[in-house]
C-alpha cells in the first residue's frame, strides 16, 4: 500500500466479517482507490476507555387506579470499561423509579405514595422501587466461537484492534464511504443504509476509543446524510453543559401503523464527545412512552480507575 502525503489518518478495512461468513477485502475495492498505508496509532492515554452514563426511560405500562393512572419514568446508571485489548466490563446500578411529570405525581400521591410497585393497571408483573439497588459490575465473556472476531472492538459489522480503530478515517467522506462499504457487505438494505449509517457513526461519538479527530470525522459525516440536521449550537444537555445540537428523523409505514422517531443529540465539538442522546416515538401521532428515553454520558473518555460498581450520582 502506499501512504498519504498528508498525513491522514486512514484504515485498512476490517479484514473479515464473520458473522457473516464474508470479509471486506484488503486494498482498492473499499474506497474506490488504494488504500494508503496508516499512521502509526497513538498509544492509550489510560488503562481503559470508559464511559458513564445516566439512563432515564418513560415506563410503557401505566399505574394507579383505571380512574386516576400515572407514569413512572425508570433511572439507571450504567458504565462501561474497555480495555486496549478490547476486554470488557459492564456496570449497571438501578436507581429510583419516580412519577414522570408533576400531573403523575398528584395521582401517585392520592395512590397513597407507593415506594414499591409490583403490579400494572393491566396486570402486568413488575419490580419497581423508589429505592437505589445495589447495583453490579462484571467483565463481559466473549461467547463468540470465531477467534477472529475475539479481543476485537465492533464497528458497523466489523471487528477491528485498537490499532485499526486509531486508523479510522479522519475525513468525514472517507469514513462514510468505509462504512457505506461495510453496509454493503454486510448486506443491509438499500433504503436502509443512511439510518444505519447515522447509528453507527454516532457509536463513534462515545463507544470506540476513536482518536478525537476521527470522532470529529464522525460528527461531520453524520450532518451530511440526508434525515440528519443541525439543531443549533449552545444547546443545554440535562446536565447543564452547553453542546451542539444534532437531530435524527425517521419515519416508517403509513395510517394506523406510521411510526416516527427522533433523536436528539448534543455534542461538546470541543471534545468531540457525546453529552446526551434523547430519543422520542410516536405511533399514529400519539407518544410510546415505552420507547422514549434519555441518555445523559456523565463521563466519556480515558481512566486508569478500575472497573467497580457505579456509585451513586
Amino acid at each position: 500500500m502506499t501512504s498519504y502525503s498528508s498525513g491522514e489518518r486512514t484504515a485498512a478495512p476490517a479484514r473479515r466479517l464473520v458473522i457473516l461468513g464474508v470479509a471486506l477485502a484488503m486494498g482498492a475495492t473499499v474506497l474506490g482507490g488504494a488504500v494508503p498505508a496508516a499512521s502509526a496509532s497513538a498509544p492509550p492515554e489510560g488503562a481503559y476507555w470508559h464511559t458513564r452514563s445516566l439512563m432515564t426511560n418513560s415506563h410503557p405500562w401505566r399505574f394507579g387506579s383505571k380512574s386516576d393512572p400515572y407514569s413512572l419514568v425508570q433511572r439507571s446508571i450504567m458504565e462501561e470499561w474497555s480495555a486496549p485489548d478490547a476486554t470488557r466490563w459492564f456496570g449497571w446500578r438501578e436507581l429510583e423509579t419516580l412519577p414522570a411529570t408533576a400531573r403523575d405525581r398528584k395521582a401517585w400521591q392520592r395512590d397513597g405514595s407507593p415506594s414499591r410497585w409490583s403490579e400494572s393497571i393491566d396486570g402486568k408483573t413488575v419490580k419497581l422501587s423508589t429505592e437505589p439497588a445495589k447495583g453490579r459490575v462484571n467483565q463481559v465473556r466473549d461467547q463468540r466461537q470465531w477467534p477472529e472476531a475475539r479481543n476485537k472492538f465492533e464497528l458497523g459489522g466489523q471487528w477491528l484492534t485498537y490499532e485499526e480503530v486509531q486508523r479510522l478515517p479522519a475525513d468525514p467522506d472517507r469514513l462514510k464511504g468505509w462504512l457505506t462499504e461495510a453496509a454493503r457487505v454486510g448486506r443491509i438494505e438499500q433504503g436502509s443504509v443512511d439510518h444505519w449509517l447515522s447509528a453507527t457513526l454516532r457509536v463513534l461519538l462515545y463507544n470506540l476509543p476513536a482518536p478525537k479527530e476521527v470522532r470529529a470525522a464522525a460528527y461531520r459525516a453524520l450532518l451530511t446524510l440526508p434525515h440528519v440536521r443541525s439543531g443549533g449550537d449552545g444547546v443545554r444537555d440535562p446536565l447543564g453543559r452547553s453542546g451542539s445540537a444534532v437531530v435524527i428523523d425517521q419515519s416508517t409505514g403509513t395510517g394506523k401503523k406510521a411510526t416516527a422517531s427522533t433523536v436528539r443529540l448534543i455534542v461538546d465539538t470541543g471534545r468531540m464527545v457525546l453529552l446526551s442522546s434523547e430519543q422520542t416515538v410516536s405511533l399514529a401521532g400519539e407518544p410510546m412512552p415505552g420507547k422514549s428515553y434519555t441518555q445523559t454520558m456523565i463521563e466519556v473518555g480515558w481512566t486508569d480507575s478500575r472497573p467497580a460498581v457505579p456509585a451513586l450520582p
